[in-house]
């Protein structure tokens, strides 16, 4: 994509009236070190004029209710996570680009996208929690590049702030949801998984794998949806969801795709919402980290062979866990930590992005045409489950799960769908 985009101004955007100092204890979650990085997104509005200068005030009034996300990470004397609430504010930038949106048919061609040009270049000097780059495009439309610290926020409390910002764009003066922190929700760390738990021959830092994925884009119309959840009723009698038959689509097509031995170990990682798990639930308007990762491990024999309805009633029945699991973990009776399942080809994480909220995320002139996520790592083996761009129907997966000796017998599987 040949276009040229222009930063105009660079700044930080304070909140718009005084908040409490002081420090902020973060959760179990959220101090985890796998946690410990930064979320990168696009969100591509077809139109929206004066973009920066609309959300720059909008984000000043959100941070004075989010003032946490003002401040920076902090390492205490107990060297544990902390938010120092310093109210400095978090990194704005004004760009514009020299063409249309149209004529980069909104960036649906994610292999394309030069993400440099429309994330925030970061500062030297200091570490914000959140980055915004608003870069206007010739036709009035804009694009949101988003970077977030995943220390401080699961993609769930990442569109409840941007969903914060939309209805303060909008001019109301009361927020649909307020935030609350409630990060004491778990026992403290010393009890959950430390290091000492692992077992004497297990290496502390496996090697780094000599792989690099490649990325594909693979739409699925909600008709195919459909029929594939229809034919899962007919077999068993019961119902499953869009995300559970999609995933068990993917990952039985990705391991034929690569072809491993059969009796190689295959491993499917999707992490679950788990605010409702927990005696209290936790309430209506939390923003922190609050998940844990379904884990389900099976011979690739069993994945090549099983039908989609069998592998369908395997996440199932890994979901139907989840409690149990969860209760362990914050009970500190697992052995092995969770959150850091192996880092090789046969792991194959999956994330759904579609009920987040970002798609539902409103400035004033409507909902993003579509929302990008940005690879994190060309290692690890994932796929994100969102939405298809505004104008169709369906799932798009987005994917970075095959090396590139897989890449075309992988998505001939998926077509076959």
């Amino acid at each position: 994509m040949d276009f040229s985009v222009t930063r105009i101004n660079r700044s930080l955007v304070s909140p718009s009236e005084p908040t409490p100092s002081g420090m902020l204890d973060l959760s179990v979650i959220d101090r985890l070190p796998v946690l410990r990085c930064n979320a990168r997104t696009l969100h591509v509005f077809r139109y929206g004029p004066k973009a920066a200068e609309v959300l720059c005030k909008a984000l000043s009034k959100a941070l004075v209710v989010y003032y946490p996300l003002a401040g920076r990470l902090n390492v205490s004397a107990e060297n544990q996570l902390q938010v120092a609430c310093s109210g400095e504010g978090i990194w704005f930038v004004e760009a514009s680009a020299n063409c249309s949106l149209e004529a980069v048919n909104f960036f649906d061609d994610m292999a394309a996208i030069p993400f440099d040009k429309l994330l925030p270049d970061p500062p030297q000097e200091i570490d914000p929690l959140v980055q915004m780059q608003i870069t206007q495009f010739e036709c009035a439309g804009f694009v949101v590049g988003l970077i977030f610290s995943h220390s401080i926020c699961d993609g769930l409390g990442a569109a409840q702030f941007l969903n914060a910002v939309g209805e303060l764009a909008k001019g109301v003066e009361q927020l649909s949801t307020n935030p609350v922190w409630c990060r004491d929700f778990l026992p403290p760390p010393s009890l959950h998984f430390h290091a000492n738990s692992l077992p004497a021959d297990m290496p502390l830092a496996p090697p780094i794998p000599d792989y690099q994925l490649e990325h594909a884009n693979i739409d699925i119309s909600q008709d195919q949806i459909n029929d594939l959840k229809q034919n899962f009723r007919e077999l068993t009698g019961k119902n499953c969801s869009s995300f559970e038959i999609v995933a068990a689509s993917l990952w039985s097509r990705r391991a034929r795709a690569i072809n491993l031995n059969d009796d190689t170990d295959m491993t499917l990682v999707f992490f679950a919402n788990c605010r409702h798990l927990l005696n209290p639930p936790l309430p209506v308007g939390f923003y922190g980290n609050c998940f844990f990762p379904v884990t389900i491990t099976v011979s690739n024999q069993i994945i090549k062979k099983a039908s989609n309805a069998e592998i369908v009633k395997l996440i199932q029945k890994a979901k139907a866990g989840l409690p149990n699991e969860f209760g362990k973990w914050v009970n500190g009776e697992l052995i092995t930590d969770p959150f850091t399942p192996p880092l090789v080809y046969t792991t194959m994480f999956i994330s759904e992005w579609g009920r987040l909220g970002f798609n539902q995320v409103d400035y004033g002139w409507g909902p993003p045409v579509q929302v990008v996520p940005i690879q994190g790592s060309s290692l690890i083996p994932v796929a994100i489950i969102g939405s298809v761009p505004s104008t169709r129907k369906g799932v798009r997966l987005m994917t970075w799960c095959v090396e590139k000796a897989h890449l075309q017998p992988f998505v001939k599987q998926m077509i076959r769908l």
